[in-house]
């Protein structure tokens, strides 16, 4: 599953280790994403999807934006909520994209990924 943020930068560890240990490591992210980038330790399989980096990074900022701002309760509580849904109609549409791109799921069944 796609996933940014604090689950890559926990994962990327997890990814050198198994590395350093002799397997081969093949990570499916899609071409737009917060921190997710080739590296010499891993294969990237990447597959396009229909928002660019800076409409991602603009729903992120507007999220925690939203999370530190004063103001009532419940303003900031709806802001949060905006936030959030924007960023999760990201990744939902990545995760929608990952699954019809037929020559990318072809090549993870054929590898047994």
């Amino acid at each position: 599953v796609p996933m940014d943020g604090s689950h890559w930068l926990s994962m990327r560890e997890v990814l050198n280790m198994l590395q350093q240990k002799g397997h081969e490591v093949v990570v499916v992210a899609p071409e737009v994403s917060l921190h997710i980038k080739p590296s010499k330790n891993f294969v990237m399989k990447m597959y396009s999807v229909p928002f660019t980096q800076e409409e991602l990074e603009k729903a992120f900022k507007a999220f925690f934006r939203g999370s530190f701002e004063e103001g009532w309760i419940l303003q900031r509580l709806l802001k949060v909520y905006e936030g959030m849904k924007t960023l999760t109609d990201c990744w939902i549409t990545s995760c929608e994209q990952l699954l019809q791109n037929k020559e990318l799921i072809r090549y993870l069944e054929e590898s047994k990924f």
